[in-house]
């Protein structure tokens, strides 16, 4: 049987192969042990997180510092970590041989597709042990986490607010830089956060979601279907300080405020009469253009085809 010489310091020991062998199963079999057993002996010195391998726990380490030995021949973006060059080679390859069996969506390595699972499952495997919050993802958990502990690690250069992550951080840096990603294909307007260009879009698609459970009226955002339902349970919490009245919006209140005072910011183009609100402003150009928008509609089996004003269209709705 072939032996393997293998030399330390000035004596030669006979090694067999076999033995190498059941040594290295051994080992790998001890390693894969510790997965289940959730022992973690290797400990980044820097942030104490664990590791079941030495070399886990070395390519840990990369990430507190600037060393990314990985480098894509194609971008040449550096990696710290083997597995995620790997990843980030697909992406040049176009290959994303991992796909979902509800939704078709294919991903590039087998973890993404894992996450992207809990979607369509549910699953919310990490939780919190202070308020039981589940998440799909453990780096989400830890960003949670910091709330509990009031940690805000970020600080923005310009006005000094902090935030726990860096998106978090990178999205407020848009009011400093007047930053507008996102833009409507539309009307081609930019705005500095997505959830504002999908509210501008229901502009364009007429789309109103939120749908009041009392009468049926529908909005574009939520805020205006709270605003609405307030109506129907009487609350006005907007309190007029010189007269008392009461209203349900701060913007109704805020229309109010203009009669009580003497400034009339709205003229008339033509004749040069001023006015307080918009509004009154609208109704009184209509005299000059002679626009008459509402008109009466068939109601039972009357119609007349009357234009009025809005008020006196609003009464014939109410008498009919």
């Amino acid at each position: 049987m072939a032996h393997l010489v293998l030399k330390q310091e000035t004596d030669d020991i006979l090694v067999n192969p076999s033995d190498v062998a059941k040594k290295i199963q051994k080992r790998g079999l001890m390693y894969h042990m510790k997965t289940h057993t959730g022992e973690k002996p290797f400990k980044c010195v820097t942030c104490g997180k664990g590791h079941h391998q030495k070399s886990a726990l070395k390519s840990h380490m990369r990430s507190h510092s600037v060393e990314k030995p990985f480098l894509c021949i194609t971008c040449g973006k550096n990696f710290n970590d083997k597995t995620i060059l790997e990843n980030h080679m697909r992406i040049h390859m176009g290959g994303k041989p991992f796909s979902c069996t509800s939704c078709e969506k294919s991903f590039s390595n087998n973890q993404s597709l894992v996450v992207h699972m809990r979607i369509h499952t549910g699953e919310k495997p990490f939780s919190c042990m202070t308020c039981g919050r589940g998440f799909s993802q453990k780096g989400n958990l830890g960003i949670h986490m910091k709330g509990h502990t009031g940690e805000e690690p970020l600080s923005c250069t310009a006005c000094g607010k902090r935030f726990l992550t860096k998106s978090c951080l990178n999205i407020h840096m848009r009011i400093h830089t007047g930053e507008k990603p996102f833009s409507c294909t539309t009307c081609e307007k930019r705005f500095a956060y997505k959830h504002t260009l999908t509210n501008h879009m229901r502009i364009h698609t007429g789309e109103k979601p939120f749908v009041c459970v009392i009468c049926g009226k529908g909005f574009a955002q939520k805020g205006g279907l709270v605003t609405h339902t307030k109506g129907h349970m009487g609350e006005r919490p907007f309190n007029c300080n010189t007269c008392g009245k009461r209203f349900s919006q701060s913007t109704l209140l805020a229309t109010h405020m203009t009669t009580h005072m003497d400034e009339k910011h709205f003229s008339c183009g033509t004749c040069g009469k001023s006015y307080s609100k918009k509004k009154s402003l609208t109704y009184h150009i209509r005299i000059h253009t002679g626009e008459r928008p509402f008109s009466c509609k068939p109601f039972s089996h009357v119609t007349c085809g009357r234009f009025q004003s809005e008020r006196q269209f609003n009464l014939s709705l109410n008498k009919g």
